[in-house]
Protein backbone atom coordinates (compact mmCIF):
# COMPACT_ATOMS: atom_id res chain seq x y z
CA UNK A 1 0.00 0.00 0.00
CA UNK A 2 1.42 3.37 -1.04
CA UNK A 3 2.21 6.00 1.57
CA UNK A 4 -0.17 8.97 1.91
CA UNK A 5 0.70 11.68 -0.57
CA UNK A 6 1.49 14.32 2.07
CA UNK A 7 4.56 12.35 3.17
CA UNK A 8 6.19 13.15 -0.16
CA UNK A 9 5.53 16.86 0.40
CA UNK A 10 6.94 16.50 3.91
CA UNK A 11 10.15 15.05 2.53
CA UNK A 12 10.62 17.85 -0.01
CA UNK A 13 9.82 20.60 2.48
CA UNK A 14 6.82 21.72 0.46
CA UNK A 15 4.30 20.70 3.12
CA UNK A 16 5.60 23.34 5.53
CA UNK A 17 5.66 25.91 2.72
CA UNK A 18 2.09 25.02 1.77
CA UNK A 19 1.01 25.48 5.39
CA UNK A 20 2.48 28.99 5.48
CA UNK A 21 0.80 29.87 2.18
CA UNK A 22 -2.55 28.51 3.38
CA UNK A 23 -2.52 30.66 6.51
CA UNK A 24 -2.33 33.75 4.30
CA UNK A 25 -5.86 32.92 3.10
CA UNK A 26 -7.20 33.97 6.52
CA UNK A 27 -6.43 37.65 6.09
CA UNK A 28 -8.39 38.82 4.24
CA UNK A 29 -10.40 35.63 4.39
CA UNK A 30 -10.89 34.05 0.97
CA UNK A 31 -11.04 30.44 2.10
CA UNK A 32 -14.45 29.67 0.55
CA UNK A 33 -16.78 31.10 -2.13
CA UNK A 34 -18.29 33.56 0.34
CA UNK A 35 -15.05 35.54 0.22
CA UNK A 36 -15.87 37.40 3.45
CA UNK A 37 -12.59 39.37 3.34
CA UNK A 38 -12.39 39.72 7.12
CA UNK A 39 -9.19 39.34 9.16
CA UNK A 40 -9.46 36.02 10.95
CA UNK A 41 -5.90 36.34 12.26
CA UNK A 42 -7.22 39.24 14.37
CA UNK A 43 -10.15 37.19 15.65
CA UNK A 44 -12.74 38.51 13.22
CA UNK A 45 -15.40 36.04 12.08
CA UNK A 46 -17.48 35.85 8.92
CA UNK A 47 -20.42 33.77 7.75
CA UNK A 48 -19.00 30.47 9.03
CA UNK A 49 -18.25 32.01 12.45
CA UNK A 50 -14.77 30.48 12.32
CA UNK A 51 -11.96 32.61 13.71
CA UNK A 52 -8.22 32.07 13.84
CA UNK A 53 -8.21 28.85 15.87
CA UNK A 54 -9.81 25.68 14.50
CA UNK A 55 -12.90 24.75 16.46
CA UNK A 56 -13.71 21.06 17.08
CA UNK A 57 -16.89 19.56 18.53
CA UNK A 58 -15.76 15.93 18.85
CA UNK A 59 -13.45 13.28 17.46
CA UNK A 60 -12.99 9.51 17.57
CA UNK A 61 -13.27 6.27 15.59
CA UNK A 62 -16.49 6.30 13.56
CA UNK A 63 -18.15 3.13 12.28
CA UNK A 64 -21.10 4.71 10.50
CA UNK A 65 -19.26 5.91 7.41
CA UNK A 66 -18.97 4.06 4.09
CA UNK A 67 -17.46 0.55 4.45
CA UNK A 68 -14.25 1.39 2.50
CA UNK A 69 -13.51 4.09 5.08
CA UNK A 70 -14.52 2.18 8.20
CA UNK A 71 -12.75 -1.15 7.74
CA UNK A 72 -12.22 -2.96 11.03
CA UNK A 73 -10.96 -0.12 13.23
CA UNK A 74 -13.12 2.79 12.13
CA UNK A 75 -12.64 6.08 10.37
CA UNK A 76 -10.86 8.66 12.53
CA UNK A 77 -13.40 11.45 12.37
CA UNK A 78 -12.84 15.01 13.51
CA UNK A 79 -16.04 17.09 13.54
CA UNK A 80 -15.37 20.79 13.00
CA UNK A 81 -17.71 23.39 14.45
CA UNK A 82 -19.53 25.87 12.24
CA UNK A 83 -20.23 25.78 8.51
CA UNK A 84 -20.16 28.05 5.47
CA UNK A 85 -23.69 26.94 4.58
CA UNK A 86 -26.96 27.01 6.53
CA UNK A 87 -28.88 23.92 5.48
CA UNK A 88 -32.36 24.25 6.92
CA UNK A 89 -32.58 20.48 7.40
CA UNK A 90 -29.09 19.93 8.86
CA UNK A 91 -29.01 16.84 11.07
CA UNK A 92 -25.87 18.12 12.81
CA UNK A 93 -27.24 21.61 13.45
CA UNK A 94 -25.99 21.71 17.05
CA UNK A 95 -22.48 21.61 15.60
CA UNK A 96 -22.91 23.44 12.31
CA UNK A 97 -25.34 26.18 13.35
CA UNK A 98 -25.33 26.35 17.16
CA UNK A 99 -21.53 26.19 17.34
CA UNK A 100 -21.15 23.35 19.83
CA UNK A 101 -17.41 22.85 20.23
CA UNK A 102 -14.17 24.36 21.49
CA UNK A 103 -11.37 26.34 19.91
CA UNK A 104 -8.01 24.57 19.91
CA UNK A 105 -4.53 25.24 18.58
CA UNK A 106 -3.18 23.72 15.36
CA UNK A 107 -0.72 21.80 17.54
CA UNK A 108 -3.64 20.33 19.50
CA UNK A 109 -5.37 19.40 16.24
CA UNK A 110 -2.20 17.62 15.14
CA UNK A 111 -2.15 15.66 18.40
CA UNK A 112 -5.77 14.60 17.81
CA UNK A 113 -4.78 13.26 14.38
CA UNK A 114 -1.92 11.28 15.89
CA UNK A 115 -4.16 9.94 18.66
CA UNK A 116 -6.65 8.62 16.10
CA UNK A 117 -3.82 6.93 14.24
CA UNK A 118 -2.65 5.43 17.55
CA UNK A 119 -6.15 4.00 17.97
CA UNK A 120 -5.62 2.22 14.63
CA UNK A 121 -8.14 4.25 12.64
CA UNK A 122 -7.68 3.69 8.92
CA UNK A 123 -7.73 7.39 8.05
CA UNK A 124 -8.18 10.91 9.39
CA UNK A 125 -11.69 11.98 8.37
CA UNK A 126 -12.12 15.78 8.44
CA UNK A 127 -15.87 16.50 8.69
CA UNK A 128 -17.04 19.97 7.52
CA UNK A 129 -13.45 21.17 7.06
CA UNK A 130 -13.96 23.88 4.42
CA UNK A 131 -13.74 26.95 6.67
CA UNK A 132 -10.66 25.63 8.50
CA UNK A 133 -8.51 24.49 5.56
CA UNK A 134 -5.51 26.73 6.42
CA UNK A 135 -5.42 25.47 10.02
CA UNK A 136 -5.84 21.88 8.83
CA UNK A 137 -2.90 22.15 6.45
CA UNK A 138 -0.75 23.49 9.26
CA UNK A 139 -1.90 20.70 11.60
CA UNK A 140 -1.17 18.02 8.99
CA UNK A 141 2.32 19.46 8.57
CA UNK A 142 2.90 19.25 12.33
CA UNK A 143 1.37 15.77 12.60
CA UNK A 144 3.36 14.44 9.65
CA UNK A 145 6.56 15.58 11.38
CA UNK A 146 5.33 13.62 14.40
CA UNK A 147 4.73 10.40 12.47
CA UNK A 148 1.27 10.68 10.91
CA UNK A 149 1.05 8.16 8.08
CA UNK A 150 -2.62 7.37 7.34
CA UNK A 151 -4.71 8.88 4.51
CA UNK A 152 -6.47 12.22 4.94
CA UNK A 153 -10.19 12.31 4.07
CA UNK A 154 -11.78 15.65 3.16
CA UNK A 155 -15.48 15.24 4.02
CA UNK A 156 -17.23 18.36 2.75
CA UNK A 157 -20.60 19.86 1.87
CA UNK A 158 -18.78 21.12 -1.24
CA UNK A 159 -19.30 24.84 -1.02
CA UNK A 160 -15.59 25.00 -1.71
CA UNK A 161 -13.25 27.29 -3.63
CA UNK A 162 -11.05 25.72 -6.30
CA UNK A 163 -8.23 28.06 -5.26
CA UNK A 164 -8.36 26.66 -1.73
CA UNK A 165 -8.65 23.07 -2.94
CA UNK A 166 -5.46 23.58 -4.93
CA UNK A 167 -3.69 24.10 -1.59
CA UNK A 168 -4.72 20.55 -0.70
CA UNK A 169 -3.29 18.95 -3.84
CA UNK A 170 -0.91 16.25 -2.60
CA UNK A 171 -2.19 16.56 0.98
CA UNK A 172 -5.68 15.06 0.79
CA UNK A 173 -5.77 11.42 -0.32
CA UNK A 174 -9.54 10.86 -0.32
CA UNK A 175 -12.11 13.50 -1.18
CA UNK A 176 -15.66 12.83 0.03
CA UNK A 177 -17.81 15.70 -1.30
CA UNK A 178 -21.56 16.07 -1.11
CA UNK A 179 -23.26 16.76 -4.42
CA UNK A 180 -26.26 18.28 -2.69
CA UNK A 181 -28.28 19.92 -5.43
CA UNK A 182 -28.82 20.12 -9.15
CA UNK A 183 -30.50 23.54 -9.02
CA UNK A 184 -29.07 26.82 -7.72
CA UNK A 185 -32.43 28.27 -6.67
CA UNK A 186 -33.19 25.27 -4.45
CA UNK A 187 -29.66 25.42 -2.99
CA UNK A 188 -30.14 29.08 -2.14
CA UNK A 189 -33.50 28.50 -0.50
CA UNK A 190 -32.56 25.40 1.51
CA UNK A 191 -28.86 25.99 2.22
CA UNK A 192 -28.34 29.75 1.72
CA UNK A 193 -25.54 28.92 -0.72
CA UNK A 194 -25.49 31.26 -3.74
CA UNK A 195 -24.46 29.54 -6.99
CA UNK A 196 -23.94 26.28 -5.09
CA UNK A 197 -24.22 24.08 -8.17
CA UNK A 198 -21.54 26.03 -10.03
CA UNK A 199 -19.12 25.89 -7.11
CA UNK A 200 -19.91 22.24 -6.38
CA UNK A 201 -19.26 21.15 -9.96
CA UNK A 202 -16.00 23.09 -10.20
CA UNK A 203 -14.85 21.70 -6.84
CA UNK A 204 -15.59 18.06 -7.67
CA UNK A 205 -13.86 18.41 -11.03
CA UNK A 206 -10.78 19.70 -9.19
CA UNK A 207 -10.97 16.86 -6.66
CA UNK A 208 -11.18 14.30 -9.47
CA UNK A 209 -8.18 15.91 -11.14
CA UNK A 210 -6.16 15.55 -7.96
CA UNK A 211 -7.01 12.02 -6.85
CA UNK A 212 -9.01 10.22 -9.57
CA UNK A 213 -11.51 7.42 -9.02
CA UNK A 214 -11.67 5.72 -5.64
CA UNK A 215 -8.99 3.07 -5.11
CA UNK A 216 -9.71 0.27 -2.64
CA UNK A 217 -7.06 -2.14 -1.38
CA UNK A 218 -8.11 -5.14 0.76
CA UNK A 219 -11.48 -3.47 1.36
CA UNK A 220 -10.00 -0.14 2.53
CA UNK A 221 -10.04 3.10 0.53
CA UNK A 222 -6.54 4.44 -0.02
CA UNK A 223 -7.02 7.26 -2.51
CA UNK A 224 -9.61 8.82 -4.75
CA UNK A 225 -13.04 10.39 -4.92
CA UNK A 226 -16.17 9.20 -3.09
CA UNK A 227 -19.25 11.31 -3.84
CA UNK A 228 -22.27 11.52 -1.55
CA UNK A 229 -25.77 12.53 -2.61
CA UNK A 230 -28.68 12.87 -0.18
CA UNK A 231 -32.07 12.20 -1.75
CA UNK A 232 -34.71 14.81 -0.91
CA UNK A 233 -38.50 14.44 -1.23
CA UNK A 234 -40.05 15.50 -4.55
CA UNK A 235 -36.57 15.18 -6.14
CA UNK A 236 -35.66 18.62 -4.78
CA UNK A 237 -32.02 17.53 -4.71
CA UNK A 238 -32.16 17.15 -8.48
CA UNK A 239 -30.85 13.59 -8.33
CA UNK A 240 -31.29 13.11 -12.08
CA UNK A 241 -29.22 16.21 -12.86
CA UNK A 242 -26.54 15.31 -10.30
CA UNK A 243 -26.11 11.74 -11.56
CA UNK A 244 -25.87 12.95 -15.15
CA UNK A 245 -23.16 15.43 -14.14
CA UNK A 246 -21.16 12.76 -12.29
CA UNK A 247 -21.35 10.26 -15.14
CA UNK A 248 -20.66 12.69 -17.97
CA UNK A 249 -18.23 15.17 -16.40
CA UNK A 250 -16.50 13.26 -13.59
CA UNK A 251 -16.31 9.53 -14.38
CA UNK A 252 -18.60 6.60 -15.03
CA UNK A 253 -16.35 4.75 -12.57
CA UNK A 254 -17.07 7.29 -9.81
CA UNK A 255 -18.00 5.77 -6.45
CA UNK A 256 -21.34 7.31 -5.41
CA UNK A 257 -23.18 6.86 -2.11
CA UNK A 258 -26.85 7.64 -2.71
CA UNK A 259 -28.16 8.30 0.78
CA UNK A 260 -31.73 7.59 1.83
CA UNK A 261 -31.65 8.85 5.43
CA UNK A 262 -33.21 12.29 4.94
CA UNK A 263 -35.24 13.30 7.96
CA UNK A 264 -36.87 16.71 8.48
CA UNK A 265 -35.24 18.55 11.36
CA UNK A 266 -33.77 21.86 12.46
CA UNK A 267 -35.89 24.50 10.71
CA UNK A 268 -38.11 22.33 8.51
CA UNK A 269 -41.79 22.45 9.41
CA UNK A 270 -45.01 21.32 7.69
CA UNK A 271 -46.46 24.69 8.74
CA UNK A 272 -43.82 26.64 6.82
CA UNK A 273 -44.97 29.39 4.47
CA UNK A 274 -42.58 27.99 1.85
CA UNK A 275 -44.09 25.31 -0.43
CA UNK A 276 -40.64 23.78 -0.88
CA UNK A 277 -40.08 23.49 2.86
CA UNK A 278 -43.54 21.98 3.34
CA UNK A 279 -42.74 19.38 0.67
CA UNK A 280 -39.64 18.21 2.55
CA UNK A 281 -41.34 18.00 5.93
CA UNK A 282 -41.44 14.21 5.53
CA UNK A 283 -38.90 11.42 4.91
CA UNK A 284 -38.41 10.15 1.35
CA UNK A 285 -40.52 7.32 -0.03
CA UNK A 286 -39.33 3.99 -1.37
CA UNK A 287 -40.36 5.12 -4.84
CA UNK A 288 -38.18 8.25 -4.54
CA UNK A 289 -35.25 6.11 -3.48
CA UNK A 290 -35.75 3.75 -6.42
CA UNK A 291 -36.00 6.72 -8.77
CA UNK A 292 -32.62 8.05 -7.57
CA UNK A 293 -30.98 4.66 -8.02
CA UNK A 294 -32.51 4.50 -11.48
CA UNK A 295 -31.08 7.90 -12.40
CA UNK A 296 -27.62 6.65 -11.44
CA UNK A 297 -27.90 3.39 -13.37
CA UNK A 298 -29.40 5.05 -16.43
CA UNK A 299 -26.49 7.50 -16.44
CA UNK A 300 -24.04 4.60 -16.57
CA UNK A 301 -22.87 4.70 -12.95
CA UNK A 302 -22.34 1.37 -11.17
CA UNK A 303 -20.04 1.83 -8.14
CA UNK A 304 -21.36 2.46 -4.66
CA UNK A 305 -25.05 3.41 -4.24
Amino acid sequence: MADPSYLYLLGTGELEERAALAMEFLSPCRVCPRNCRIDRTAGETGYCRGGFEPKVSSYGPHFGEEPPLVGTHGSGTIFFTGCNMSCRFCQNYSISQLDYGSGISCEHLARIMLSLQHRRCHNINLVSPTHFVPQIVKAVSIAAEGGLSVPIVYNTGTYDSVETLELLDGIVDIYMPDAKYGDNDVALMLSDAPLYVDHMKAAILEMQRQVGDLEIVDGIATRGLLIRHLILPENLAGSDVVMKFIAEDISKDAYVNIMDQYSPCWKISPQSESPIERSISRPITLAEYRDAIGYARNSGLSRGF
